[in-house]
C-alpha cells in the first residue's frame, strides 16, 4: 500500500486542469475500517495537505462524534476523495471532481484495503459513483433512504457550513441518520 499511496501523491495526470497545480491528498491503511469518500480538497486543504482540514472537517467529526485524534489515525479512517486535487472555483462553489482520480486510483486502493467494513459516501459525487443506478434521483431522497445501503455505504450530505439550509430543511437528518452513524463508528472503533 505506501507504493501505492506515493504513487497516487506523485500523480500528475490531471495537472492542464488543476488551477493551483496537483496536491494529491489522501489516507489510507490495510488496517482501516472505516472509508469516508467525500469530494474533493478545497483551497485549505490543498494548502495544508491535511483532508478535512476545514469547517467542513469539523463539522464531519461531529457528526462521526469522533475527535480529530481518531479521524486521523489510518488504521480506523481511509480518507478517499472522489478527486484527490483541489479542482478550481465554479460559479457557486468549488468544481466538481476530476473524474481521472477515481477512475485511476479508487480500485487499486479498495483492493488494498482489506478491512473495511464502512464507506461513508458524502455528497452525490461518491453516492452516484458507488451506488450506481440503485441511487435516488436526488442527494436528499439517497440520503433519506439509507438503509437500504447498509451495512456496506452509508450516503451522507456534505458537511460544508454552505449546506446550513439542507440541514434545517431535513430535521431528520439529524433524528434518524446521525445516531445510525455515530452507532456504526463507534462500533468500528474498537
Amino acid at each position: 500500500m505506501q507504493k501505492l499511496l506515493k504513487d497516487i501523491k506523485q500523480c500528475t495526470i490531471c495537472n492542464a486542469h488543476l488551477p493551483l497545480g496537483p496536491r494529491p491528498v489522501v489516507c489510507a491503511h490495510p488496517k482501516s475500517k472505516i472509508v469516508i469518500v467525500g469530494q474533493a480538497p478545497g483551497t485549505k486543504v490543498h494548502a495544508s495537505g491535511v483532508p478535512w482540514d476545514d469547517a467542513s472537517g469539523k463539522q464531519l467529526r461531529k457528526w462521526l462524534n469522533v475527535s480529530g485524534e481518531d479521524f486521523y489515525d489510518e488504521t480506523k479512517f481511509a480518507i478517499i476523495p472522489m478527486g484527490f486535487c483541489y479542482p478550481g472555483k465554479g460559479k457557486t462553489g468549488d468544481l466538481p471532481p476530476r473524474p481521472e482520480c477515481a477512475q485511476q486510483w479508487h480500485k487499486p486502493l479498495f483492493n488494498e484495503l482489506k478491512n473495511v467494513k464502512l464507506v461513508v459516501l458524502i455528497g452525490m459525487y461518491a453516492q452516484k459513483y458507488y451506488l450506481g443506478k440503485t441511487a435516488k434521483n436526488t442527494l436528499t431522497e439517497t440520503v433519506k433512504n439509507y438503509q437500504e445501503y447498509l451495512p456496506k455505504y452509508l450516503p451522507l450530505p456534505h458537511p460544508s457550513p454552505r449546506n446550513r439550509f439542507w440541514l434545517t430543511q431535513n430535521p431528520w437528518f439529524e433524528v434518524e441518520v446521525l445516531p445510525e452513524l455515530r452507532l456504526r463508528v463507534k462500533g468500528l472503533q474498537n
